[in-house]
């Protein structure tokens, strides 16, 4: 097995017994990366010398006995909207094309303390808000399964650069699905975390309230350790959980007992792609065969989840987002030219004789905030930069955003009667395979709906997890989406472990 072939809990075996060092992993995820990522596109920067000198660190502590992370010398890839001090972080966006964090967020400071080897920053849609990736101004993410296709949203280069086996690990954050999605067209493991298990200091925000960093691995093992060791409570994020952070590595594979299945019956209705309702429902026949039981339950606001989910999260995003005026943050335009067409259009309206064209003409100020955002943003975040500021507007307000909220806490009501009845519910991860890029780029709608089996836990703030449970006709993976109750992370990584013990489906990787 070559090196870039390991998952991270054989390749720290490996480096343990000596077999390896952690030199050796990183060159070969480097090697990897330059091989085959001119073609996928996940990473927007590798930090190859950083990278090297950290892998070499790692190796002298081993060597000399120190006490070493939970992640020690295995390479991991970050999304690139958490703030690493001295390395640009981009959003994939114009605006922060040029920005330089002072100093890094919280998950970067667990994996330094962890011992991992940051060797990049994947590429995104534009500050988290898509699900193709094909929203970055800064390059397009294609599938290593067939580069026609689309990875997935927003974390469509985290989950890209697994599947191509560039790193065993990858960070991605999860808004409405964005580590979930990708994971499932990817054919990788995705997992959101409980809204306040991981820090979100440090993270460049879209929806305050949604938000939440996750772990992107290739197996349920994987993905257990990477949780444990960016999980925990963090005092810069008032809304990190003061909850002890379970030793999820050491759970993992120890079966459940007596588990309840809920399957929801509004998930396989109108718009499932029949192949994946298949691979679905052969993957929860596989858990009952392993003595788990099947229960038939329904979540009746869930049609509301899309709808509850494009007021709230672009409402909360036309907030966090005014920071970004060129004055305070972000990308400023040309002044003097913008300068000169002030004064053109000035003398233009004078020599007309128009006086009200003249009163209502922009200040210099309030023409360099306009210019720069319109310079700075792409379409897609400046159309629900203006549809959360119409949302939030008088007059408004209580008509969509007060009547979202009241949803949504119906959503979460739904959730906690269904779980006293199920430990999981498990469905479909997205209602199609990885579609053609360019697909539904011009019609907004079709792609919000590729999150329609997953805004749900990011509005009720449980945890969801995707993992690999079948495969197509044509040869894409499909995802099985499993949900639990808040901060029952381990029960869902105890289920994954159980299917994927059952299944190769894990196992199978793209031929590049």
């Amino acid at each position: 097995m070559a090196l870039y072939e390991a998952s991270a809990t054989q390749l720290l075996s490996q480096l343990e017994s000596g077999e390896v060092t952690s030199v050796e992993v990183t060159q070969a995820c480097l090697d990897r990366i330059r091989q085959h990522d001119g073609a996928v596109g996940a990473f927007l920067k590798v930090m190859d010398e950083k990278a090297l000198a950290k892998a070499a660190e790692v190796d002298r502590k081993r060597k000399a006995g120190e006490e070493l992370g939970l992640l020690a010398g295995v390479p991991v890839a970050v999304k690139d909207l958490l703030c690493t001090e001295g390395e640009a972080t981009t959003c994939a966006s114009k605006m922060l094309e040029n920005f330089v964090p002072p100093y890094s967020s919280t998950v970067i400071k667990k994996l330094e303390a962890a011992d991992a080897v940051i060797v990049g920053k994947t590429n995104m849609d534009e500050f988290a808000m898509g699900g193709s990736t094909e929203n970055s101004a800064l390059g397009k993410t294609r599938n290593p399964w067939n580069t026609d296709l689309v990875p997935g949203g927003s974390s469509g280069g985290a989950a890209a650069c697994l599947a191509a086996q560039m790193v065993p690990l990858s960070i991605g954050t999860d808004t409405g699905g964005s580590i979930r999605q990708p994971a499932s067209f990817c054919g990788v493991v995705g997992l959101k975390p409980t809204y306040g298990r991981v820090s979100r200091f440090g993270l460049i925000a879209f929806a305050s309230s949604l938000d939440q960093i996750g772990p992107m691995a290739r197996t349920a093992e994987d993905t257990a350790l990477f949780l444990e060791a960016m999980s925990g409570h963090d005092p810069q994020d008032s809304t990190s959980a003061n909850v002890a952070c379970p030793l999820f590595s050491k759970t993992v594979d120890q079966p459940l007992e007596g588990l309840r299945i809920g399957l929801v019956k509004e998930h396989f209705g109108e718009g499932l792609d029949g192949e994946v309702e298949k691979s679905v429902r052969e993957a929860v026949a596989v858990y009952e065969k392993l003595g788990a039981k099947v229960v038939d339950i329904s979540l009746p606001h869930n049609k509301y989840g899309i709808a509850t989910y494009y007021i709230i999260a672009p409402s909360e995003a036309s907030s966090n987002l005014a920071r970004f005026d060129g004055a305070h943050y972000g990308h400023r335009c040309d002044e003097a030219t913008m300068l000169e067409e002030l004064q053109a259009e000035k003398e233009a309206l004078a020599a007309a004789g128009d006086e009200i064209g003249l009163k209502k003409m922009d200040t210099p100020l309030i023409r360099m905030y306009r210019q720069s955002r319109a310079e700075g943003f792409g379409p897609e975040v400046k159309r629900r930069i203006m549809l959360g500021t119409y949302t939030l507007s008088a007059g408004y307000y209580d008509a969509f955003y007060l009547k979202a909220l009241k949803v949504r806490r119906l959503i979460r009501e739904d959730y906690d009667k269904a779980f006293k009845s199920v430990d999981v519910i498990v469905g479909p991860t997205a209602p199609n395979p990885a579609f053609a890029a360019g697909s539904k780029t011009n019609d907004p709608l079709a792609m919000y709906l590729e999150d329609l089996y997953t805004v749900t836990a990011n509005l009720a703030g449980i945890p969801a997890i995707s993992i690999p449970c079948g495969m197509t006709s044509g040869g894409l993976p499909v995802g099985l989406h499993m949900q639990a109750p808040a901060l029952e992370e381990d029960r869902l990584l105890r289920a994954a472990f159980m299917f994927q013990k059952e299944t190769g489906w894990h196992a199978k990787t793209p031929s590049l």
